[in-house]
C-alpha cells in the first residue's frame, strides 16, 4: 500500500469500527496465578485467545491487528520462561499458519531478529513468505519489538545517509522518520487495546499511537475473546476523534 494510500485510509469515517486495532496482550501470569497454575498454562491459554482474536477481528471488519507478542525488556525474565514462550510461538506458527493461509491472512513481523535462534527466523520468514499475498486481514506480530529501540534505528539510518551525503539535515521531518520505522506501509492504529488493567503502553508503537484511541479493559488476556474485542471496539465508536482540529460540533 503506497503512503497516499495510507494516509487516506487513515481520514476515511471509521463510524463502523476501527481500521487498525493493536493489542497488548497482558495478564497470562496473573490469569494462572488466580487459579494456581503455572505461568507457562496462563502462556499456553493466551496462545487460545489469540486464535479467538484473530477469528473475530476478521469478523469484525478489522483489517490490521497488531499483536504484542514479545517485548525487547521481556528477555529480563526467566531463561525457562522465555524458552516457554518461545516453545509456544514454534507451536502456533507449525500448527496455525496454514489455517491462517488459507482464511487469507497476511502476517507480518516486524522487531529486531538479530540475535534470535535461527529456527525462529526461519519461522518468522516462513510465516511472511507464505501469506505475502494474502489480503483479508493484516496480522502484524511485534515480536523482540520496542518502540525507543524501533525510532533509535531509524535515527541511526537517517543519520548514516545524511553521513554519506545521500540526504540533507534540514530535509528530514516527521513524515521522513516516519518511513524508515518497522511500519511505513501501514496504518497507524486507530485503536489500542491492553487487557488486565494496567494502563500504559509499555514501549509499543508509541510514535505510532499519537493519536490512537487508547481501551483498558480489566480482563486478563486469557480471558479476552470476541465480545470483550467487540465492547472495545463499541468504547471506540462512541469517542470522537479530532487529530488535533476542533470538534465537529462543540467548536471546542
Amino acid at each position: 500500500m503506497s503512503k497516499a494510500a495510507v494516509s487516506t485510509l487513515k481520514q476515511q469515517d471509521r463510524s463502523d469500527g476501527p481500521l487498525h486495532v493493536a493489542l497488548i496482550m497482558d495478564g497470562n501470569g496473573r490469569w494462572a496465578a488466580a487459579r494456581g497454575l503455572a505461568r507457562t498454562e496462563g502462556h499456553r491459554r493466551g496462545v487460545e485467545a489469540l486464535r479467538r482474536v484473530v477469528k473475530a477481528a476478521s469478523e469484525l471488519g478489522i483489517i490490521y491487528l497488531t499483536i504484542f507478542s514479545f517485548s525487547s525488556e521481556n528477555w529480563s525474565r526467566p531463561a525457562s520462561e522465555i524458552g516457554d514462550l518461545f516453545g509456544l510461538l514454534r507451536r502456533f506458527i507449525r500448527n496455525d499458519l496454514a489455517r491462517l493461509h488459507r482464511d487469507g491472512v497476511r502476517v507480518r513481523v516486524i522487531g529486531a531478529r538479530a540475535g534470535l535462534e535461527p529456527d525462529i527466523c526461519a519461522l518468522l520468514n516462513e510465516a511472511e513468505e507464505l501469506t505475502r499475498n494474502n489480503t483479508h486481514l493484516h496480522l502484524i506480530v511485534a515480536f523482540n519489538y520496542g518502540s525507543r529501540q524501533e525510532i533509535a534505528h531509524a535515527a541511526q539510518r537517517l543519520a548514516r545517509e545524511v553521513g554519506e551525503g545521500k540526504r540533507d539535515a534540514g530535509s528530514i521531518d516527521a513524515d521522513t522518520l516516519g518511513r524508515y520505522l518497522d511500519t511505513p506501509d501501514i496504518p497507524d492504529p486507530d485503536l489500542i487495546i491492553r487487557t488486565s488493567g494496567e494502563q500504559r503502553l509499555s514501549n509499543f508503537l508509541m510514535w505510532q499511537a499519537a493519536y490512537s484511541e487508547l481501551v483498558f479493559v480489566p480482563t486478563h488476556w486469557p480471558d479476552f475473546d470476541k465480545a470483550a474485542l467487540a465492547g472495545a471496539i463499541a468504547e471506540y465508536s462512541r469517542r470522537e476523534r479530532r487529530f488535533g482540529g476542533l470538534a465537529a460540533k462543540s467548536g471546542s
